[in-house]
């Protein structure tokens, strides 16, 4: 059996920060930030991770016609949730009521939603479930440093979702990966280890250093711009399919220069390629889901469609989805 997706959610903070604004905050511009990124504005959340993902999973469920008590397994790929435990899928099983559920969180930073949603295409082909909620959600917001530059014009914060049940066609193929020893690219420190086994002034880890993401920005570009057109290529051939056969190609949306770069290598039409990060930012694992869903609700997507789901992340990690709607 195969996942099939049944519906869509998603759930954006009123709250907009524009470049404007990001100027007041730190030596920048509109006109820099759109040039080097594509991005105009960002959300902002008052209200946690487990809260937006929530409301995107209540859109989801609506959408597919489903209600909560339905789902055998909730996934939520993050990587900024609100407490340590319980886990965000449990909060939103709470949230939902869907009691039968079995929780878990997916932490694969940006890759984080398709992660998920190879993992609950496992569950389905194993027999181990026949329905499940597949959230991304991030409030980013949180530990982004709010005088860095290079940082804090990127990142936003939001909620997508995804109904999936077993079914003869969906999830087509699945290609994934990490390379941890670049993992440095992009960090964001725990907590340090403080214990009776640990001397004092000794702390584990980074002691002082506070929680909030780094990243080597040419290093994550060059990583990007080769590792999406590999791991799309690789899902493609696993699902005997070339690019002509996808109709539309969903990218991680992180910088509008890797979405374009991206579909250079790929040999494909930038208008098969959606973009709504201009209004977004980088929202890491809800940014798929969240544009998925803008395409389902916009009448875009028609049974029988192929696409292509694409992302990377801190790990670093990657991967790609190829799916029949």
């Amino acid at each position: 059996m195969k996942a099939r997706i049944l519906g869509t959610g998603s759930c954006l903070p009123e709250h907009r920060l524009t470049n404007e604004d990001l100027a007041g905050l730190v030596d920048t511009s509109d006109a820099w930030i759109r040039e080097r990124t594509g991005i105009e504005e960002r959300r902002l959340s008052r209200r946690g991770t487990a809260w937006l993902a929530s409301r995107a999973a209540e859109a989801a469920l609506a959408d597919a016609g489903l209600e909560a008590a339905q789902l055998d397994l909730i996934l939520v790929g993050t990587m900024t949730p609100d407490e340590f435990c319980p886990s965000t899928a449990c909060r939103v099983q709470e949230a939902l009521g869907a009691s039968q559920a079995v929780c878990l969180d997916v932490g694969a930073a940006c890759s984080g939603f398709l992660y998920a949603l190879a993992t609950a295409q496992a569950y389905l082909a194993a027999g181990m479930a026949r329905t499940a909620l597949v959230v991304g959600a991030e409030t980013l917001s949180r530990i982004v440093d709010w005088t860095d530059r290079s940082t804090c014009i990127l990142f936003g914060d939001g909620a997508g979702a995804a109904v999936v049940q077993a079914d003869e066609t969906g999830i087509l193929s699945v290609d994934l990966g990490c390379d941890g020893s670049r993992g440095s690219a992009l960090t964001c420190p725990g907590v340090p280890l403080r214990n009776p086994a640990v001397s004092q002034g000794q702390e584990a880890g980074r002691d002082g250093e506070p929680s909030v993401l780094r990243m080597d920005g040419r290093a994550i570009f060059q990583f990007a711009v080769r590792t999406v057109p590999g791991t799309v290529r690789r899902a493609l051939e696993k699902a005997s399919l070339t690019e002509a056969d996808i109709s539309w190609f969903l990218f991680h949306q992180a910088n509008r220069r890797i979405l374009t770069a991206a579909a250079r290598s790929l040999g494909i039409p930038m208008e098969k390629v959606p973009v709504n990060i201009g209004q977004t930012g980088n929202t890491a694992a809800a940014s798929l889901p969240v544009l998925l869903d803008q395409l389902n609700r916009a009448g875009k997507l028609r049974r029988g469609d192929r696409l292509a789901l694409a992302g990377f992340g801190a790990g670093l990690s990657w991967g790609s989805v190829v799916l029949e709607w």
